[in-house]
């Protein structure tokens, strides 16, 4: 890894340290050391994400103006970070954060669990909900009606069916965004859509900047091309992005690509405001920076009350810094491997040039039911039904979490799938490896973040309701209990569920 990738400022450190929510100590607690308490507060901030691992740390002397305090009690600080492992530091080069060897790795959680597995095992670890009936059935019915004029020729359209790119690029405009069905290429799901987009943009060894914390499949695929990521820290809760962080990064890193969720991000919720869409976009095209925009989230709003921004592409008016990509796997059923990459003309046509040496193209049968679903209103239908159903556990799940786990803290997203946890200063990978002892499946928050951060984190997904979502919490509650004790062993095996 190179020293460091991006920079906190003496202000902006004191800020974040500031802002830690600290538990008030107990009758007769002794207060740390002031160098300790630093040391611990910048070392929880990295853990939690909230400054990035491999960032530059400012000079002793500007953070001790910064908090009031000797220069002394920073330097003691920073020591004693190094000697942990959280803090690197070269002479002529400064100090920049670190994850110590031997953190705890995370745990397992977003592979799909094995169906042999459900009857004991609530899996808390994807973020899909089965398909919304009767228009999955309905939309295969109808492809298969449409299928035999294709079933004539030899069915490869690297682009896309000309009429599904035709369907998304009218989809587009009703946005307001003008869109041509030459700006469109169907993919293999939104996963083959960034993986090619990867490939184009970002070779090996490119910088791409990414949320912290973030989407982690498309972390480790991002990981698995050779790119060196660069993390931004979101902003608390469900404030979105940071902007003077993202303008820092854009210019000083100078990445290749971004890659960012503005609609209901996973795993936080959040839903970035225009303004900040407007500076992103504004920042990026400063920097020479392609940013990557996933709206697999879009068309999940779960609350009445919201107001969806303009898409960030609607920033882009001449296409040359926002490439989007969409997929049918959370607004509709994840089994629909059906993606779709919105671009400029130029970047198409390099992107479908690139796909011959990868996998030829998407499937001509679920493209013709996507596009069923699209031309018939059969989608709308479908996304209201999955709406309903995400709001519904995700009112279930909050209400069983905060009934079992009241020490854990979150911000209720207002759409989207996904509850981003802070596990009341449990370590996340210790209540996914004890959790899955009792019969509950969770992502840990590491498995989001670079390089071991969001320690103190898990992923809870709205794919469980009812009296299933109150089992979870109550296990759950079971699994921190035993991080708590420092459990390791005769954990009673997990009992069937049936809701």
């Amino acid at each position: 890894m190179a020293q460091w990738t991006s920079a906190v400022g003496a202000t902006q450190l004191a800020r974040l340290l500031t802002s830690q929510q600290t538990r008030p100590a107990g009758p007769g607690t002794r207060r740390p050391p002031a160098y300790r308490a630093l040391a611990d507060g910048i070392r929880m901030l990295v853990l939690e994400g909230r400054v990035p691992v491999a960032a530059r740390l400012p000079a002793e002397r500007e953070l001790a103006v910064s908090l009031a305090v000797s220069r002394t009690t920073v330097a003691a600080a920073y020591e004693a970070l190094r000697t942990e492992g959280f803090l690197e530091s070269r002479r002529g080069a400064g100090s920049w954060t670190a994850v110590p060897a031997g953190n705890p790795l995370p745990a397992r959680g977003l592979e799909p669990l094995p169906p042999e597995a459900l009857g004991s095992m609530i899996d808390l670890g994807c973020a899909a909900l089965p398909a919304p009936e009767p228009w999955l059935t309905r939309a295969v019915q109808g492809a298969l009606e449409e299928l035999p004029p294709y079933a004539h020729t030899h069915g490869d359209f690297p682009a896309g069916l000309p009429a599904l790119r035709q369907m998304l690029a009218e989809r587009y405009t009703a946005r307001g965004i003008p869109t041509m069905p030459e700006q469109i290429m169907v993919t293999t799901g939104a996963m083959g859509a960034i993986d090619a987009i990867c490939h184009l943009f970002a070779p090996r060894g490119e910088r791409i900047a990414v949320e912290s914390p973030s989407y982690a499949n498309i972390l480790q695929l991002m990981r698995e091309t050779g790119a060196r990521l660069v993390p931004v820290a979101m902003s608390e809760g469900l404030g979105g992005w940071d902007m003077d962080r993202w303008r820092q990064v854009l210019r000083d890193a100078a990445p290749r690509l971004a890659y960012v969720v503005a609609d209901f991000h996973n795993p936080t919720g959040a839903l970035a405001d225009e303004d900040q869409r407007r500076g992103l976009v504004d920042a990026a095209r400063s920097a020479g920076t392609v940013v990557v925009v996933d709206e697999t989230m879009t068309e999940l709003r779960l609350d009445e009350d919201v107001s969806m921004p303009r898409p960030v592409c609607g920033f882009d008016p001449a296409g040359s810094t926002v490439i989007t990509v969409g997929s049918a796997s959370k607004a509709f059923w994840a089994g629909m491997r059906i993606g779709w990459v919105r671009a400029a003309p130029d970047v198409i046509r390099s992107l479908v040039s690139a796909r011959a040496y990868a996998d030829m193209g998407t499937p001509v049968l679920e493209q013709l039911a996507v596009n069923w679903l699209l031309s018939t209103g059969g989608w709308e239908s479908a996304v209201e039904v999955r709406r309903d159903q995400a709001r519904e556990n995700r009112d279930a799940l909050v209400a069983a979490v905060r009934r079992e786990l009241p020490a854990w803290e979150f911000a209720v997203p207002k759409g989207g799938l996904t509850l981003w946890a802070r596990a009341g200063g449990l370590s996340g990978s210790r209540v996914a490896e004890m959790g899955e002892r009792v019969g509950v499946r969770v992502p840990s928050g590491p498995r989001f973040g670079v390089d071991g951060a969001f320690e103190g984190y898990v992923r809870l997904p709205f794919t469980v309701g009812g009296a299933v979502a109150d089992e979870a919490a109550t296990r759950l509650a079971a699994a921190a209990r035993l991080v708590e004790t420092g459990a390791a062993s005769g954990v009673e095996a997990p009992r069937a569920f049936v809701a």
